[in-house]
């Protein structure tokens, strides 16, 4: 039995935006509104990568994503990456942002402790640093977390186990290496395989969110591991990949995958039966709650304490946790039965 419940994911609608009052560089004195929250907030947003249907979901103006929330609460907002999901991509762009003036910065990290030292010397300086979908843990201000780590290795595991009667070999197609929310739910798939004794994992391999990567790789393990049972791929570049190679090997039916994807991306493969079911949250959702908590500190109408509240337009309240860490909600899981409701 899946240990998550199904909830409606997200509503199109927006608040109303907040009358608010102007901000120049990090560091100069302003007027805030009657809610303390300023306007004309250099923020970048700053996704793995650029070009990737996830994050453009997360940031854009058109799906209702950072980028919105930034301009509903009248603060200036872009969003800026490398091309590939690597710190030496990432890094530089960082660093740019910094000189241009940032007051906050919302990081999809590539790493836990790469980015440290840009981002530490960052936060001296007063800019305030929020990290969404992949956290550095000891070196920003908050991190909005898209799900629980936890629930989403166990309920990956639990869908896949359901998919091939808790048997068989089974392979993980996750996306780099140093990805601190990949490993992190990947420790999580291993403690819950615990519970399925007659599951065994048999490779952990990296298509590091390039379509082409994570093709070559989904081949691989076809080919070194004629007995695959199952593919875990928690990434919205690797899932549809995956399933592309599957479909095309004729495997449909004979090697189950599950994972982390948009629906958009997935919905033939949900039609055809090559992944029966999968998961995600609404990226636009995360990326809109980490503008409006990325905004909140930036104007100090917040700390990152535990108790610390705030309401984040349609999202509605939400209190920082343990570890300086806000929840968006549980995962959700698509079949052919809701696919289809869902255009993101």
């Amino acid at each position: 039995m899946l240990k998550l419940r199904k909830h409606a994911l997200f509503a199109l609608g927006l608040a109303a935006s907040t009358t608010v009052a102007t901000l120049g560089v990090a560091g100069t004195s302003t007027a805030a509104t009657r809610h303390g929250l300023q306007k004309g907030l250099k923020v970048f947003v700053i996704p793995k990568n650029l070009g990737n249907s996830y994050f453009t979901t997360a940031d854009s103006v058109k799906t209702g994503g950072a980028l919105l929330a930034l301009k509903q609460l009248g603060e200036i907002g872009q969003e800026t990456s490398g091309t590939t999901d690597t710190p030496s991509a990432q890094l530089p762009v960082i660093q740019a942002d910094i000189s241009k003036g940032a007051n906050a910065l919302i990081i999809s990290a590539t790493d836990p402790t790469a980015l440290c030292p840009t981002l530490e010397a960052a936060m001296k300086r007063g800019i305030t640093v929020v990290t969404y979908d992949s956290d550095a843990p000891t070196c920003r201000t908050l991190f909005v977390n898209q799900a629980s780590a936890q629930a989403i290795g166990e309920s990956e595991v639990q869908i896949l186990a359901k998919e091939i009667h808790d048997t068989g070999e089974i392979a993980v197609v996750s996306a780099g290496p140093s990805d601190t929310n990949q490993n992190t739910w990947i420790k999580w798939m291993k403690v819950e395989l615990k519970q399925y004794p007659k599951m065994k994992l048999v490779s952990v391999v990296y298509g590091m969110d390039e379509t082409s990567t994570d093709t070559s790789v989904t081949q691989g393990l076809l080919s070194h591991y004629p007995d695959l049972k199952g593919i875990i791929a928690p990434t919205s570049v690797g899932l549809p990949a995956a399933a592309a190679v599957i479909d095309a090997a004729h495997e449909k039916g004979k090697i189950m995958l599950t994972g982390l994807a948009t629906p958009d991306e997935m919905k033939k493969y949900v039609a055809n039966g090559t992944v029966p079911e999968f998961e995600l949250w609404n990226p636009a959702d995360l990326g809109y709650l980490a503008a409006y908590a990325a905004v909140e500190l930036a104007s100090h109408a917040i700390t990152n304490a535990a108790g610390q509240s705030f309401v984040a337009g349609k999202l509605g309240k939400y209190t920082v946790g343990p570890d300086h860490t806000i929840l968006l909600g549980p995962p959700y899981v698509f079949d052919k039965a809701n696919v289809n409701k869902f255009n993101f």
